[in-house]
């Protein structure tokens, strides 16, 4: 080396990824069972099993016919699940959303009766039981927003009632998380927690659930009560109402195109952040893999672990019980 020049000393970074136990030595982030919420779509009914089409592997199932999946989620090791409901009948209020034997509460009650340290998340909307298919009530063609929060509060209570380990209300009605945490601690349910869609945007990959929860709006959009997609600052905004009316679980929904904000929200709040992994996003996996074009266990296992990277606790995903499998094969 020639006088008065220096050779540059560089990092060996490689040192930290030399052996496979070396790399798990070092592994900032790890995708665990406990981290899953699996989505489980009951019907009122008898012998319903129907797979839904744009999501394979996702089926719709009256209670006579759940127990096997059931069996299968707790062998698997999944901890929670969050029930959305499908109604024989739908009216202008969301009646079976509320009503004592409504579908949800009924499998909430059969759930846990069969499998008590199973929690259970109740979804908590009205989407799935209007005969317009909005998130609250309506007026012509305007959603109204406080003369909802009643509704929605009934709704909560019912299901804690049913014995919903948690209310997850995901109707972006403005104070809902107020409404439902006044109504929840008037009734007795002062220890149920919140697990609050704080937020949701107004999303093109919410496509296949609404084929699998028949919720599709039959007017209009929800634009006026779901976020812009194009909005960061806005969903800050959100989240801190959420925390200060009460809710103890933040949702971001959907996750994959919505990572910043999953940051944002870890950044800015210590509450448990949930991220959603939403039917769009398993559908073009799962269509993707069909077709050969991916390697489905890689590409799941890696975008969960991004989900979690960004800075999810907690990660709802259809995709629940393959990743289960997966980490017993490893």
């Amino acid at each position: 080396m020639k006088e008065g020049i220096h050779m540059f000393q560089f990092s060996r970074h490689r040192r930290l990824r030399t052996t496979s136990a070396m790399r798990s030595l070092v592994r900032e982030n790890k995708l665990e069972k406990a981290d899953l919420i699996y989505p489980l779509f009951v019907v009122e009914g008898e012998n319903v099993m129907t797979e839904v089409s744009s999501m394979p592997g996702v089926f719709q199932y009256s209670l006579d016919t759940i127990d096997k999946e059931l069996a299968e989620i707790v062998a698997l090791g999944i901890p929670s699940v969050i029930l959305f409901g499908l109604p024989a009948e739908k009216d202008a209020i969301g009646t079976g959303a509320f009503h004592t034997h409504g579908i949800i509460q009924e499998a909430t009650r059969y759930i846990k009766t069969r499998y008590p340290d199973l929690i259970v998340i109740a979804d908590t909307c009205l989407c799935e039981y209007t005969d317009h298919g909005h998130c609250g009530l309506i007026e012509g063609e305007t959603i109204l927003n406080d003369e909802s929060l009643a509704i929605l509060s009934q709704t909560a209570v019912s299901q804690a009632e049913a014995g919903a380990d948690i209310i997850a209300p995901s109707n972006m009605m403005d104070g809902f998380v107020y409404a439902i945490r006044q109504a929840l601690d008037k009734a007795g349910y002062e220890n149920i927690p919140i697990m609050s869609y704080a937020v949701k945007y107004a999303s093109a990959y919410y496509g296949p659930f609404r084929d699998a929860a028949d919720g599709a709006p039959q007017f209009g959009d929800r634009k006026s009560y779901q976020m812009d997609p194009a909005n960061r600052r806005e969903a800050k905004r959100e989240a801190a109402s959420d925390v200060a009316e009460g809710a103890d679980f933040l949702i971001i929904k959907p996750a994959m195109a919505y990572m910043d904000i999953i940051r944002d929200t870890r950044n800015a709040h210590d509450l448990p952040i949930v991220a959603y992994n939403v039917s769009g996003e398993y559908a073009m996996v799962k269509a993707a893999a069909q077709n050969g074009w991916i390697e489905e266990e890689k590409i799941v296992m890696e975008t969960l672990l991004g989900m979690k990277r960004a800075g999810a606790d907690i990660i709802m995903t259809y995709h629940a019980k393959d990743v289960c499998r997966w980490i017993d094969q490893a």
